[in-house]
């Protein structure tokens, strides 16, 4: 968790985003979930992907991707890591694809999208030239570690914060995005408005997250509830067998826009400010090489227009937050 104060000003802008996300998500919820029907025989993938309530714009997301930047001959071969990934031919990816605004797979073209998602296509780009030569691994909040410890995957981009305890058993590049957590509850639900409502009920967390810890402290006399990802937390808390549900605001906002009128937000995001950070191996050298190609990102545009088409267009907020400072990780003491 983010302690540094002048990152936190940094980052202020990104909350503020937050902020503006879920106001929006607000009156999303209050729109029917009901679509016109796509017409009979539509084959083409992006029109069906587009038909959906909030759905990424699929087109503009893959020129996107195939216009991004290629790392020069004498980058790769100063980095060990990126050497490694080159000779290999495929970027092996520790994430999810079930996270609706940061990467979300497209059962009908197979495509994953969203703002992980694209940067990790992107680096594959940046070092092999092709935004497609990945090994995906699925992982949860509880192995993102070990299969950078194992070697089964050279990189994890899963909304993974950056905080001291990890950074002891890997290393992470960035911050590139920031988020604080945020209480979801049944949009029926009257009960619950804030923090102060948790006290005696029982409170979905994800297991390896930093949710337990914020709860402990920020509302500790909910009974928390550990489920192995989010699908679990969300159907838990479909069932009634949770009260509420605690993660990162960046996914709340994601299971609303994906379920219109389902989900409320109860209350306002809370806790320090979690910056986000691609996880590799220990004193991996592709620290170095992953920060650069951030850096590349932020400063050509694509960093921003990568947000507006994951997140920005598709929650009715125009102005892109402050990429946070690339490679300053003095937060963590």
């Amino acid at each position: 968790m983010l302690k540094n104060k002048t990152l936190k000003g940094r980052l202020a802008g990104v909350v503020a985003v937050a902020s503006a996300l879920a106001l929006s998500m607000v009156l999303l919820s209050g729109c029917s979930s009901e679509e016109s029907p796509a017409p009979e025989g539509e084959g083409d993938a992006q029109q069906q992907v587009e038909a959906e309530p909030g759905a990424i714009d699929a087109a503009a997301f893959d020129a996107l991707i195939a216009g991004g930047p290629v790392a020069t001959d004498e980058a790769i071969a100063a980095s060990e890591w990126a050497t490694a990934v080159k000779e290999a031919g495929v970027l092996r990816v520790g994430g999810v694809q079930t996270s609706t605004l940061f990467s979300l797979l497209n059962e009908v073209d197979g495509v994953t999208r969203g703002f992980d998602a694209g940067l990790y296509q992107l680096l594959a780009n940046y070092i092999l030239g092709d935004s497609t030569a990945i090994e995906f691994t699925q992982v949860t909040s509880d192995t993102r570690e070990s299969v950078l410890q194992n070697d089964q995957v050279d990189a994890v981009f899963a909304t993974y914060t950056i905080n001291a305890a990890r950074s002891e058993l890997i290393s992470f590049a960035g911050p590139y995005y920031a988020s604080q957590q945020a209480i979801l509850v049944k949009a029926d639900n009257t009960d619950i408005n804030g923090l102060e409502d948790l006290d005696g009920k029982n409170v979905a967390v994800q297991s390896g997250s930093n949710g337990p810890g914020i709860m402990d402290e920020y509302a500790p006399g909910a009974i928390q509830q550990a489920f192995a990802t989010d699908e679990e937390a969300r159907t838990a808390l479909e069932q009634g067998r949770v009260d509420a549900y605690v993660i990162d605001e960046t996914m709340q906002l994601g299971s609303m826009l994906k379920n219109p009128g389902k989900y409320r937000m109860a209350g306002e995001h809370f806790g320090d400010i979690d910056p986000y950070g691609i996880g590799l191996p220990l004193n991996s050298d592709g620290v170095a090489f992953v920060n650069d190609f951030l850096n590349q990102l932020i400063a050509d545009g694509t960093w921003e227009q990568l947000w507006k088409i994951s997140l920005g267009d598709r929650t009715g907020v125009e102005s892109a937050p402050e990429a946070p400072a690339v490679g300053d990780l003095s937060f963590l003491g």
